[in-house]
């Protein structure tokens, strides 16, 4: 349910529909290099949201582990 209320996730979905209409009317008028940048941005942002999810979450836990070394170090 997190994921519906992300500004992250609704932009990749608009990236990606935005890409997905390119590549349609690449195809629908028969121009091959409009195709293909459709499908290549496609791609690209479901990459580069993989890649934001990510480092988001990979700082989160860093965030998290720090916290817990610190908490350690009180209890001693």
């Amino acid at each position: 349910m997190d994921k519906l209320t992300s500004r992250k996730f609704w932009i990749c979905v608009a990236a990606f529909l935005a890409s997905v209409a390119t590549s349609i009317s690449g195809i629908s008028t028969s121009n091959e290099t409009i195709t293909i940048i459709g499908t290549v941005c496609g791609i690209f942002s479901a990459g580069i949201y993989a890649f934001c999810e990510a480092w988001v979450d990979s700082k989160s836990l860093d965030v998290d582990i720090s916290k817990i070394h610190f908490d350690d170090d009180e209890d001693e």
